[in-house]
């Protein structure tokens, strides 16, 4: 049913595009339903030009032939449409789940709106059920993990910080070179706060907390999907 549900929600946001775009694909399992779709509507001659979030949303567009760029050949971007971790009724969220929420950040920001898509149950009443994963540098690693706890304590945190692990069993390596933390906060009431205190530790290379970037989100269950608009 969820990936059913997924696929729904990318459907959906199909509404918000027109040919000629250029558009941000995301990364993840909803967003590789969109990938899919979006796919199908270039066959029957959809005309746009895409720039893929991570190296596995490029491998997939290009298996159904979208036509693919950089942002250093696109300086803006009309849409992004990507999945989330969570979001919250002020359209704030959680990235990175899967890896790529520096590049998922850097295309939003370059994007004139964010969509997301998911299933109804990454709608949340607060940020931080889903572990915060924040994305660091190799190089001093313990201090910079000793400086994400420091955050961590001062910020109420009910969890811990680990470093993700990959499917071979050692670390998870981003597409840019860098680990993940996963920061277990529980209940995040101060998102813009904790954003910058993140940011002030020097081997923090980005966070996956999203903020003023997403403006609408197609929120998929079982008796339809739901739009949900006026963020950013």
């Amino acid at each position: 049913m969820s990936e059913h549900l997924k696929k729904e929600a990318a459907r959906a946001a199909l509404s918000e595009l027109s040919s000629g775009m250029r558009i941000g694909l995301g990364t993840g399992s909803t967003a590789a339903h969109f990938v899919d779709l979006l796919g199908d509507m270039v066959a029957e001659g959809f005309a746009c030009i895409c720039v893929p979030t991570s190296e596995a949303t490029a491998r997939q567009a290009r298996e159904r032939n979208i036509a693919l760029a950089t942002l250093d050949e696109i300086e803006r971007l009309d849409v992004t449409v990507d999945g989330t971790d969570e979001i919250d009724a002020d359209f704030q969220l959680i990235k990175g789940g899967g890896g790529a929420l520096l590049r998922e950040k850097i295309v939003a920001a370059a994007s004139d709106r964010m969509v997301v898509i998911a299933d109804s149950s990454k709608r949340v009443e607060a940020l931080g059920r889903f572990p915060l994963p924040v994305e660091v540098n190799a190089f001093g690693l313990g201090a910079t993990l000793a400086a994400i706890r420091a955050v961590m304590a001062a910020h109420t945190a009910q969890g811990e910080a680990v470093i993700r692990q990959g499917a071979d069993g050692g670390r998870f390596v981003t597409d840019g070179g860098h680990l993940i933390v996963d920061a277990s906060f529980g209940r995040i009431s101060d998102a813009k706060d904790l954003s910058h205190a993140l940011l002030d530790i020097p081997g923090v290379v980005q966070h996956g907390l999203f903020l003023g970037l997403c403006q609408e989100a197609y929120l998929a269950a079982p008796d339809g999907v739901v739009r949900m608009s006026g963020g950013r």
